[in-house]
């Protein structure tokens, strides 16, 4: 079972990646399925090219409880952060699709286009780096840049960032992919519909909320059929279990 938690963490990462909301950058995590005070995430590599043997595990304070020389991600601190924040997340992942970057640029709302984006319908902020700390880098590169974020994030499924890219968090890994592709999906939806010159017919709040519980009572349908179009790349041997 410990296995199989490192296999489907891995098959996140590539999953999203064949999905186009990664590309060569984006990572994924989970919460600790036996100790809420710590995540696991992959070290950094390029996400189609994650195994099992590349998970790593970490407190909230995104230190690495057993580095074993691997290089974790920078922008792990977002992720920490969030799980401090929200007891409920249980995953998140973040990525740069730029379909989705648009809507960090512009006072336009991202909106919930249809049913499987049915989470967005309870709003989705921006968080923008520079009302905090001013002119950066852009990377969430420490606790302090990652409590901001979660902050802005507030009790939302989705958070944008300005000029970077998106955070989707859920109550399940699975779950979690999901809606990070159908962020990335309902955000071309409404840039095509956006053409179109007339009002958009979204999902309103209470829409969205009953169908986001549909979605995620059969979120497996879609997590089955992603998982089969991605084995692990045939590169590393077996790594060690999860403490």
């Amino acid at each position: 079972m410990e296995r199989e938690v490192l296999e489907d963490l891995a098959a996140a990462s590539r999953i999203l990646t064949d999905q186009g909301v990664f590309d060569a950058a984006g990572h994924v995590s989970m919460r600790h399925p036996r100790d809420v005070e710590r995540f696991l995430m992959s070290r950094s590599l390029a996400p189609a090219l994650v195994t099992a043997d590349d998970i790593m595990e970490f407190s909230l304070d995104c230190e690495a409880c057993d580095a074993r020389g691997r290089t974790p991600f920078i922008e792990r601190f977002l992720h920490g952060e969030i799980y401090r924040k929200r007891p409920d997340v249980m995953a998140i992942a973040h990525g740069h699709c730029p379909s989705v970057i648009p809507f960090g640029l512009v006072a336009t709302p991202m909106r919930a286009t249809y049913h499987n984006a049915a989470f967005l319908a309870a709003g989705v902020p921006v968080f923008d780096i520079r009302d905090r700390f001013g002119a950066t880098d852009i990377v969430i590169s420490g606790s302090e840049k990652g409590a901001a974020l979660a902050e802005a994030l507030g009790d939302k499924s989705v958070v944008l960032l300005r000029a970077h890219g998106v955070v989707v968090v859920a109550p399940s890994l699975q779950a979690a992919v999901f809606r990070a592709v159908f962020t990335e999906i309902s955000a071309r939806v409404q840039l095509q519909a956006a053409v179109l010159g007339a009002p958009i017919a979204a999902l309103d709040a209470e829409e969205g909320r009953k169908a986001d519980a549909i979605n995620l009572a059969t979120v497996g349908r879609s997590w089955e059929l992603w998982k089969r179009r991605v084995p692990p790349p045939p590169r590393l041997r077996r790594g060690r279990h999860i403490s």
